[in-house]
């Protein structure tokens, strides 16, 4: 199996490229390009439907014959949600630079007739979930009631410093609906002061996958199978863009049934 944390490649363009064949899984693709003013970053999608998500910064966009104009309100990913685009399968796609720029390239296998879009913040209602130690922050990029892709889910998550995230444990790698679907996932961390660092624990029950990383500022984790939940330390915040996608665009997860009780608790 692939080592489950991809760190960044540099300080400036293409500084993350995870493929499904990098991955060693079928359908999670995850770009990260970090683009000075008047820089470009493009592609075409192929076969594949992609999210461009403003993870940080300005910058101009069009996908296929649409011009999106200038995109991006906040300057860091801890500032309220985000600018993001949909791009379907055969379409082709540009960002230009404004100010410094981090742009995420998340995939998916397409299919279907969809359009590509703008998602401005307030698309979706931002949500808190948990309590206690277990409070998060969640803006919903393209959730899965959206209705707006063939397989991508897309969806950032803010863990404040010495709080849980992904928690209690849970896992979604059963293609057993209605109980739990199959979706492999990614996770883009970035902390808040950068200096931080956080953890992240990704395992099985028979624990034939069982690892434990250290999060620093810019990593990638892969999450192929089994539970995943992340841990913030005391100080500093954790943020993640989660990017899902399986057979069926569907989200739902399995609680480990020996911490199950924390729901409740």
């Amino acid at each position: 199996m692939p080592n489950l944390k991809v760190k960044p490649s540099g300080t400036s363009g293409r500084v993350i490229h995870v493929t499904p064949e990098s991955a060693g899984w079928t359908y999670v693709g995850f770009d990260l390009h970090r683009l000075k003013p008047g820089e470009t970053a493009s592609g075409e999608t192929g076969d594949r439907e992609i999210c461009l998500v403003w993870v940080s910064g300005k910058g101009k966009a069009t996908a296929g014959t649409k011009d999106f104009g200038t995109l991006g309100e906040r300057m860091s990913p801890f500032e309220g949600a985000p600018h993001a685009i949909y791009i379907p399968m055969e379409s082709t796609w540009s960002v230009t630079a404004e100010t410094d720029l981090e742009l995420a390239v998340c995939s998916a296998p397409g299919g279907g007739t969809y359009q590509a879009k703008a998602i401005p913040p307030g698309t979706h209602p931002s949500l808190t979930r948990g309590k206690g130690t277990n409070v998060r922050y969640v803006n919903n990029i393209m959730p899965e009631d959206d209705g707006s892709a063939h397989s991508l889910l897309v969806v950032e998550v803010i863990t404040p410093g010495g709080h849980t995230s992904s928690y209690p444990p849970h896992k979604h790698d059963q293609d057993n609906l209605p109980h739990e679907s199959f979706l492999e996932e990614t996770y883009y961390h970035r902390l808040n002061p950068p200096q931080g660092f956080g953890f992240q624990r990704v395992y099985t029950d028979d624990r034939s996958l069982d690892e434990v990383m250290v999060l620093e500022d810019g990593d990638v984790t892969l999450v192929p199978k089994g539970y995943h939940p992340c841990a913030a330390t005391h100080g500093y915040d954790l943020y993640y863009l989660n990017v899902m996608a399986g057979p069926k665009r569907i989200w739902k997860f399995y609680n480990a049934p020996e911490h199950e009780w924390l729901l409740k608790a």
